[in-house]
């Protein structure tokens, strides 16, 4: 991958990242809630979404591009 498809990427992550941490928060803040308050039935399936929320804002952010950047890399090797 060229360097100028890395800096696109860097760049792309860096203008989503408010978003992202905007809304990874304001919808944990509803899931603690739930988990706090919502009673035993709601417990386990608001602890789901918590994991879910934490692991799929981590991989957004800290696990895709590298991805994307190895893929690339790989098959522009193969070329």
């Amino acid at each position: 991958m060229s360097v100028i498809q890395s800096d696109i990427i860097n760049v792309s992550i860096n203008n989503t990242l408010g978003r992202t941490v905007n809304t990874s928060l304001t919808t944990l803040l509803s899931v603690v809630a739930l988990f706090v308050f919502g009673g035993e039935v709601l417990r386990d399936f608001s602890l789901a979404l918590l994991i879910g929320i934490i692991t799929g804002t981590y991989s957004s952010i800290y696990i895709a591009s590298p991805i994307l950047i190895d893929w690339e890399n790989f098959f522009e090797k193969k070329k």
